[in-house]
């Protein structure tokens, strides 16, 4: 008895089916698109406040990087050799035109800025992948496990847990993690050492980095998921699996937790770029050759196309996780809003 009425009251859950049927791959893949376009022009926007902003700050790059001794003859010159000379909107759109080809411009100092973020962002890129995953991991196992039992003691103490853990900044917790486990323990190195190639030469020289930006966006995503997780238990699907004497763990399993998933990827994809803000803070605690480095150093340069070019990185990978983010809801969804 319970397994009909179970399976004639919950709503078809197969995205496949899904796909096939309501919302033909065609018409998601067109949202996907015009989401895309969209995002693309938010993007050139950033990017024009980027070139602004570089230039309302007092100084240039030049007298940035200019050297003792040079006299107003050699400043002007430089501004001349970096284009500084020309208008902001001249530059910015001769430097939007190679972005389609990948060429990011040349730096204050003449150097490629593909180049020279060739090495350091795919870095950054690394510690905030396994961040994004630790997080995921972390917040959907204590947001289910705090669900089991809701009102109950563990659950209190995950939802105040998560709430007190994400109230703290990530360089907080990283110099607490740098204190635990590498000046009173030696268990991890304090620094992050890079090979020729310019990677880190050990594995455990990622450990704490990446829990201090995990573990304030654990503690923000808990509280997601487990909202997530008990708007869902009111579904009447789930009201009527319980009251057919389904197990606690296969209700959450298999009729709470799939309705949930749209929240929870949108919860994990904005985390997405607050973890690439946050690297930039954590990787100059722990000397972590990424993209951190480098941006701090333009800022101090005036670099424009060097500042630009990261922010164009960071919000190209920005969007295609949100765009991951929209695909799972429209496809667990059926397209509906």
């Amino acid at each position: 008895m319970a397994g009909p009425l179970t399976d004639q009251i919950t709503p078809p859950a197969g995205p496949l089916r899904t796909l096939a049927g309501d919302r033909p791959v065609v018409r998601v893949l067109i949202r996907a698109g015009l989401v895309l376009v969209k995002r693309t022009v938010l993007l050139a926007v950033l990017l024009a406040l980027v070139f602004t902003g570089v230039e309302l700050l007092p100084g240039d790059a030049a007298h940035a990087t200019s050297e003792r001794g040079e006299t107003a003859v050699d400043l002007a010159q430089r501004r001349h050799t970096l284009g500084l000379d020309r208008p902001v909107l001249e530059r910015f759109w001769d430097w939007m035109s190679g972005l389609p080809t990948g060429d990011l411009g040349t730096s204050a100092h003449g150097e490629s800025v593909t180049d020279l973020v060739s090495t350091a962002f795919p870095n950054t890129l690394v510690l905030g992948a396994t961040a994004l995953l630790l997080t995921a991991v972390l917040s959907i196992a204590l947001g289910c496990w705090a669900a089991l039992r809701p009102g109950g003691r563990l659950d209190q103490a995950v939802t105040g847990t998560s709430t007190a853990v994400f109230a703290i900044p990530e360089f907080v917790v990283a110099v607490g993690l740098v204190l635990v486990f590498s000046l009173w323990t030696g268990w991890l190195p304090a620094v992050t050492l890079a090979d020729a190639d310019g990677t880190p030469s050990s594995w455990t020289m990622l450990v704490l980095p990446t829990l201090a930006l995990t573990v304030p966006q654990a503690g923000w995503n808990t509280r997601i998921v487990r909202a997530a997780l008990d708007d869902e238990a009111r579904a009447p699907h789930v009201e009527t699996a319980v009251l057919d004497g389904v197990p606690p763990l296969r209700v959450l399993t298999h009729h709470v937790l799939p309705g949930a998933l749209p929240t929870i990827a949108t919860g994990l994809a904005t985390s997405s770029g607050i973890l690439l803000g946050g690297a930039v803070v954590v990787e100059t605690i722990f000397n972590y050759p990424g993209i951190g480095a480098v941006l701090s150093s333009a800022v101090a340069d005036r670099d424009t196309p060097v500042i630009a070019g990261v922010t164009a990185l960071a919000g190209a990978v920005i969007s295609c996780v949100l765009l991951l983010a929209d695909l799972v809801r429209d496809v667990v969804t059926g397209g509906r809003r």
